[in-house]
């Protein structure tokens, strides 16, 4: 079924306003995911404040080339959509990477934008294992405790042995 001119302009536009602030965006290709799991994996990237939009490659590209990234676009095969972060750069990336692990392989990374400059699948597939900030933080503040806790117990033996 053919899109109407105005049709194709509104796609880009709704593509261009919502990539307008993206920390981060993610090419995901998706195939053979039923209607429930569709439903299940948008919920969940809403939940997380993450947008989902599926568009023809085209009309993408063409939203895409007014941004100005830098780099070249990766290729794009089959049917894509994007998925973007306004907040967390990594959440996207992150969010696709384990529904598609969830879904054997029904969603998989086929590029992006990080820091505004084009990514190949690789790149953000490595940027989908960085944990989430949170966990970032509780990691940081373990590395900087440990120290402090060795301390303590050497001089709790120490106390003990004096004790004795």
């Amino acid at each position: 079924m053919a899109i109407t001119k105005a049709k194709k302009v509104d796609i880009v536009g709704k593509v261009s306003e919502s990539l307008k602030d993206a920390a981060s965006v993610v090419f995901v290709k998706f195939t053979g995911l039923s209607a429930a799991n569709t439903y299940a994996m948008r919920k969940g990237l809403r939940d997380e404040q993450v947008g989902y939009y599926v568009a023809k490659k085209s009309l993408i590209k063409r939203a895409l080339a007014e941004k100005g990234y830098t780099g070249t676009i990766p290729e794009l095969p089959g049917e894509i959509a994007i998925a973007w972060s306004n907040t967390d750069a990594t959440a996207p990336a992150r969010l696709i990477y384990e529904t598609g692990k969830k879904h054997d392989g029904a969603l998989s990374i086929v590029g992006g934008v990080f820091e505004n400059v084009y990514a190949d699948a690789a790149k953000m597939t490595a940027i989908a294992t960085i944990p989430p900030l949170p966990v970032l933080r509780g990691m940081f503040v373990n590395v900087i405790n440990s120290p402090i806790q060795g301390m303590a117990i050497v001089l709790d033996q120490i106390a003990k042995k004096k004790a004795a």
